[in-house]
C-alpha cells in the first residue's frame, strides 16, 4: 500500500518553525512512521541536500499534487536508484526540545562511496515520465502551434503574389544573396546553436581562480625587468604619487629658511607668521632707536602717524564685520567706535585712526582730555578729525552707557607713566572695563604693569615687542620702515608682510 504513493509529487507543511516542503515522494516507512523526499525544495527554494526525511509527528498538513500514472513507480524507482543510490548521505528532519527545526544526517550502507553529483547532459538519454494530463495538454498546444504555422504561411504566400503583380514591370526582381544568408545563419548557430541543456549546472569559482593570480610576483617581474632595462613606465605599486595642493609649486626650489630676521641683542620673545616665518621681538630702546632713523631719512612722524592710522582702521573695520556690516543695506546698524587717547604721540596714532574710521562711515566717539599745551602732532591731527563726522568728548559722562561695538585704546605711554595717577585716567580705565566691549590697543607698552586695561587684540608697529598675556592676540602692521633702516641699527630684516600691511603673529 505505501508503495503506491513512489513518485508522488506532495507537499508538507512542517508548521511556522520548519515551514512548508515539496518535493517527489522516494520512500515510505510505516514502520517509523516517516517518509522520504527526494529533490526537495524548502519554501520555494531548492534544497541544498538531495534527500530530506520527515517523521509522522513533524507534519501538520500534507497535500499530494501529482499521482504518478501506472508503471510509473518502477520507472522513477530505477531513476531514483540511478542518481541518488550512490550517495551515502541523506538528511532527517527533526525539531530539538526549543521548538526550532535542523537537519540529522542519516548514513547509509555505502557511506564511503564519493558523492556523484548528475549533470544536465545524463538526461538527454534518460525517459522522463509524462502524466495523462501533461500528454493532452502536450497535443493540445502542438496542435495550436500547428494551425498558426500554417495560418502563417499561407499569408505569407498570398503577400508574396500581391507584392509580385503590383511590383513595376521594368522593376528588376532583387536577387537573394544566398551565401550571405547562409553566412549570418552559420554565426547565429556557433552563437546560439548550444543546446540548452548542456550548459554546466556548476558555478564559476571565483575565489579559487583569483587565488591562482599572484599579484605580487608579477609585479616584482615587471619592476625586475624596468630596473634592468632602464625603462620606468609606471610608479612601484606601494609607492604613493607626490600630492601637491593648490598653492604648492611642483618645481623644485631653494630650501625654505623662515628666520630671515636676526636682532642684535638676545630675544626674549619670538613669534611666528601664518605662513611660519619667524619674527623675533625687539626691546623698547632699540625700537624707538628704529624710529628715529628713519625720521632721519625721511619718514617724518606725521607719516608714521598717516600709516598707523590706515593699518590700525583696517584692522578695526575687519573686528566690526568688514563687508558684511559695513554695506548700504545696514545704514541702521552703524558701528560705534570708543576711542580713548591720552595727551601724547601714542593718541595722535589714535586719532588718525578714528578719523579713518569716520570716514568709512563709522560712529566715532574721541574721549581726549583738555590739557592747556597740546603736541602739535596732536593739534594737527585734532583739526583733521573735527573736519569729519565724529564727535570729541572730554568728560567721561558724555562716553555712552550702553555697551558699544569696539573700544580702541591709546592711553598708555612709558614715557608718560606719571598720567596714570590722574583721574581722568583711573576713571577711563573703569570706564572701558565695565563697557565690556572688545578692546584693541595700538602700539602698547612693553610690561604689563603699564597697561590699565586689557586687551583683546594688540597692533604693534614695525616690530612687535616682547608683551605680555594682557595685550591679547599680536598683529603687526606695516609703516614704511626702508630695509636699510632696519640695517643701520644692527637689525638683518626681510620683509614678513607678503601681500598684507597688517599679519597675525602667534606666539612661537
Amino acid at each position: 500500500m505505501a508503495t503506491d504513493w513512489l513518485g508522488s509529487i506532495v507537499s508538507i507543511n512542517c508548521g511556522d518553525s520548519l515551514g512548508v516542503y515539496q518535493g517527489r515522494v522516494s520512500a515510505v516507512d510505516q514502520i517509523s512512521q516517516t517518509i522520504s523526499l527526494t529533490r526537495p525544495f524548502h519554501n520555494g527554494v531548492k534544497c541544498l541536500v538531495p534527500e530530506v526525511t520527515f517523521r509522522a509527528g513533524d507534519i501538520t498538513e500534507l497535500k499530494i499534487l501529482e499521482i504518478p500514472g501506472p508503471g510509473e513507480n518502477q520507472h522513477f524507482g530505477d531513476l531514483h536508484q540511478t542518481e541518488l543510490g550512490h550517495s551515502g548521505v541523506g538528511y532527517q528532519v527533526g525539531i530539538n526540545q526549543n521548538g526550532t527545526g535542523k537537519l540529522v544526517k542519516k548514513p547509509t550502507s555505502s557511506s564511503s562511496a564519493p558523492q556523484n553529483i548528475p549533470k544536465r547532459t545524463d538526461m538527454k538519454s534518460q525517459d522522463v515520465a509524462i502524466s495523462p494530463q501533461q500528454q493532452q495538454c502536450s497535443k493540445s498546444y502542438v496542435d495550436r502551434h500547428t494551425e498558426s504555422l500554417s495560418q502563417s504561411k499561407s499569408f505569407r504566400r498570398r503577400h508574396n503574389s500581391w507584392s509580385s503583380s503590383s511590383r513595376h514591370p521594368n522593376q528588376a526582381t532583387p536577387k537573394k544573396s544566398g551565401l550571405k544568408n547562409g553566412q549570418m545563419k552559420n554565426k547565429d548557430d556557433e552563437c546560439f546553436g548550444d543546446d540548452i541543456e548542456e550548459i554546466p549546472d556548476t558555478d564559476f569559482d571565483f575565489e579559487g581562480n583569483l587565488a591562482l593570480f599572484d599579484k605580487a610576483a608579477v609585479f616584482e617581474e615587471i619592476d625586475t625587468y624596468e630596473r634592468r632595462s632602464g625603462t620606468r613606465s609606471r610608479g612601484i605599486p606601494n609607492e604613493r604619487p607626490t600630492r601637491y595642493r593648490h598653492d604648492e609649486n611642483i618645481l623644485e626650489s631653494e630650501p625654505i629658511v623662515y628666520r630671515r630676521i636676526t636682532v642684535p641683542h638676545n630675544v626674549s620673545k619670538e613669534f611666528c607668521t601664518d605662513s611660519g616665518l619667524v619674527v623675533p621681538s625687539v626691546s623698547y630702546e632699540l625700537h624707538k632707536k628704529l624710529l628715529s632713523v628713519a625720521e632721519k631719512h625721511g619718514l617724518t612722524l606725521e607719516r608714521r602717524l598717516e600709516m598707523t592710522g590706515v593699518c590700525a582702521s583696517q584692522m578695526a573695520l575687519t573686528l566690526l564685520g568688514g563687508p558684511n556690516r559695513l554695506n548700504p543695506k545696514n545704514v541702521h546698524q552703524r558701528p560705534t567706535v570708543a576711542l580713548l587717547c591720552g595727551p601724547h604721540v601714542k593718541g595722535a596714532q589714535g586719532i588718525s585712526c578714528g578719523r579713518h574710521l569716520a570716514n568709512h562711515d563709522v560712529q566715532v566717539i574721541l574721549f581726549l582730555p583738555n590739557f592747556v599745551k597740546m603736541l602739535e602732532s596732536i593739534t594737527n591731527e585734532l583739526s583733521l578729525f573735527s573736519k569729519t563726522q565724529g564727535q570729541q568728548v572730554s568728560n567721561l559722562k558724555d562716553l555712552p552707557s550702553s555697551p558699544v561695538d569696539l573700544v580702541i585704546n591709546c592711553l598708555d605711554c612709558p614715557e608718560n607713566a606719571f598720567l596714570r595717577d590722574q583721574p581722568w585716567y583711573k576713571a577711563a580705565v573703569a570706564w572701558a572695563n565695565r563697557n565690556r566691549a572688545p578692546v584693541l590697543s595700538i602700539d602698547p607698552p612693553v610690561h604689563e604693569g603699564e597697561q590699565g586695561i586689557d586687551a583683546k587684540w594688540s597692533l604693534a608697529l614695525g616690530l612687535p615687542l616682547p608683551l605680555g598675556e594682557r595685550a591679547g592676540r599680536v598683529y603687526l602692521c606695516d609703516i614704511g620702515l626702508p630695509q636699510q633702516v632696519f640695517q643701520e641699527v644692527g637689525i638683518s630684516y626681510h620683509s614678513p608682510f607678503g601681500c598684507k600691511f597688517v599679519i597675525p603673529l602667534h606666539s612661537a
